[in-house]
């Protein structure tokens, strides 16, 4: 009898454990029992780091935290081969998958308790503030040389002469000056983050720019070039849009460079000011691409040049790509996004 009412009594104390259980649970989330180390299953994840191909093994961390991002992980792989700084790495869960964010956690990511990641080499890679440089101080001194009809560009007679019209010399100046323009951004007033492009890429982007400033000088500054057909008018109509979009273009950086920013995330945003030239706000997200392409319009009109009407329509291509991206993340991040803004063109698109 004493033993059975022992059992019975037991049981009663076990039903009583649940009931307390199930309260505890339900008023108790599991990451607050995680955060007060309550449940810790996984104390550490180790991780593999394998080459694509070969599939061998680069190296093998141990003891890794849970909340350890993959930009840590780099650092760590980095301690091991000095040779890859976190930069020139990528690393991905599959071999022809896509590359991890270095935010991702690694407690959040689709993997056991030991993560087989698998590592590219991104080659050598700089900064995005040399990437600008580089791009704009070709374009400044090739454009020149043609300008200054060097030898073995026309042929000897005209060495080192200069064109007899007006325009050349204007469009010389306005070349110049939107590269200078972006020179000076680029040093004292554009933020850019912490990422880097590959070398490989910075040799194809100033392919591009060199590229297309030689094409636009060799004709612009050609002893047989001719003017504009409808001559002055358009010449100096042209001159004086290029002009306002230049400082347009200027004006609307001043304002990026003063909204915060969360690495290329902006925080808060960008509202026009007492600036007419900032005015262009209102109707369109990326007003500084919009004032880019105008100046390029007009250079194209005041030329009346082809290569520059060519350079001019795939720099519109490329900027509406842009903007039509940054318009998205303004619309995602802000719910009280104004209505009224497009992403490049006003009211269009």
């Amino acid at each position: 009898m004493a033993s059975s009412t022992h059992m019975d009594m037991l049981e009663e104390n076990i039903d009583s454990l649940r009931g307390w259980e199930t309260i505890v649970w339900q008023g108790f989330h599991l990451e607050d029992w995680r955060r007060h180390g309550v449940i810790n299953r996984v104390a550490y994840f180790e991780v593999e780091i394998l080459d694509p191909k070969s599939k061998a093994q680069l190296c093998y961390l141990d003891k890794v935290e849970p909340n350890a991002t993959i930009a840590e992980i780099k650092t760590l792989l980095h301690k091991i081969y000095p040779k890859f700084y976190p930069s020139r790495q990528a690393l991905k869960l599959h071999p022809e998958g896509k590359a991890l964010s270095d935010d991702d956690v690694l407690e959040d990511l689709p993997v056991g308790t030991t993560a087989t990641m698998f590592f590219q080499d991104l080659g050598p890679q700089l900064g995005w503030t040399m990437v600008f440089l580089a791009e704009c101080l070709g374009p400044l001194f090739i454009y020149l040389l043609f300008y200054y009809r060097l030898p073995y560009i026309y042929g000897h007679e005209f060495d080192f002469t200069r064109s007899p019209f007006k325009v050349v010399k204007l469009a010389s100046w306005c070349h110049s000056l939107h590269y200078i323009k972006r020179l000076v951004e680029t040093i004292f007033i554009h933020r850019f983050s912490d990422g880097t492009l590959p070398l490989r890429t910075i040799m194809l982007l100033c392919l591009y720019y060199w590229g297309f400033a030689a094409w636009q000088a060799y004709y612009i500054n050609h002893p047989l070039y001719t003017p504009a057909t409808y001559g002055r008018l358009q010449i100096y109509c042209a001159l004086a849009m290029f002009l306002v979009c230049e400082f347009g273009n200027f004006s609307v950086h001043l304002i990026l460079n003063r909204i915060s920013c969360n690495g290329s995330r902006p925080t808060e945003i960008p509202y026009p000011t007492n600036n007419p030239f900032t005015w262009l706000f209102f109707f369109v997200s990326c007003p500084n691409y919009t004032y880019e392409v105008g100046s390029w319009i007009s250079f194209t009109v005041m030329t009346q040049c082809v290569p520059v009407g060519v350079f001019a329509f795939l720099g519109f291509i490329q900027m509406t790509i842009w903007a039509r991206a940054k318009h998205k993340t303004y619309i995602e991040q802000f719910k009280d996004y104004p209505d009224l803004r497009t992403a490049i063109i006003p009211l269009f698109f």
